[in-house]
């Protein structure tokens, strides 16, 4: 379901991935609204400063993942609920010039039914939330790839009700209930 992705504090990896995608992400992996994530090319000037800012002495581990071009239709979130994909998500669509689709980082949220694609990725992604006693998650979806799984601060809830009147809190608080 995923891009090539490295999970890694090793930069001869980091720097082997980055060589092989030729375009890819790098990004903390606690991190949020967009902050400390870099698009690097092969052929990028700084990107060994970037890698050596991102993990100091092999001391941060970050995630490294081929770069998906359907960014500029939106990184989408994907709400899950008790292991079900709610109906709607919220593209989020980075600004002109920038990769970066997080509404933090001046990304707009554009709510929108789920693709074919999105419901497949939530309903397998649920199942295994599910087993791991995990009620309440937010899937990035770029293109047709799952780029990452939240489960600390799933987003986005407010956008889709404004814009869809379809409030996802209700099954959440339902969902609670039920465990």
């Amino acid at each position: 379901f995923t891009p090539p992705t490295l999970a890694s504090r090793d930069p001869a990896r980091i720097q082997a991935f980055v060589d092989r995608q030729a375009d890819a992400i790098l990004k903390k992996l606690d991190g949020m609204g967009g902050t400390m994530i870099f698009r690097v090319r092969k052929d990028d000037p700084n990107r060994n400063v970037i890698v050596e800012t991102m993990v100091g002495d092999a001391e941060r581990t970050i995630m490294a993942q081929k770069y998906v071009p359907e960014i500029a239709k939106g990184d989408k979130r994907v709400l899950v609920i008790d292991g079900r994909p709610f109906p709607y998500c919220l593209a989020r669509i980075p600004r002109v010039g920038e990769t970066r689709g997080n509404l933090a980082a001046g990304g707009t949220g554009v709510a929108q039914a789920l693709s074919t694609r999105d419901r497949e990725l939530g309903e397998a992604v649920g199942a295994e939330l599910v087993k791991a006693g995990i009620v309440f998650a937010g899937l990035d979806v770029i293109g047709d790839c799952l780029t990452e799984v939240n489960v600390t601060s799933p987003t986005c809830i407010v956008e889709i009700a404004q814009q869809t009147g379809e409030n996802a809190a209700k099954p959440l608080m339902d969902a609670f209930e039920r465990s």
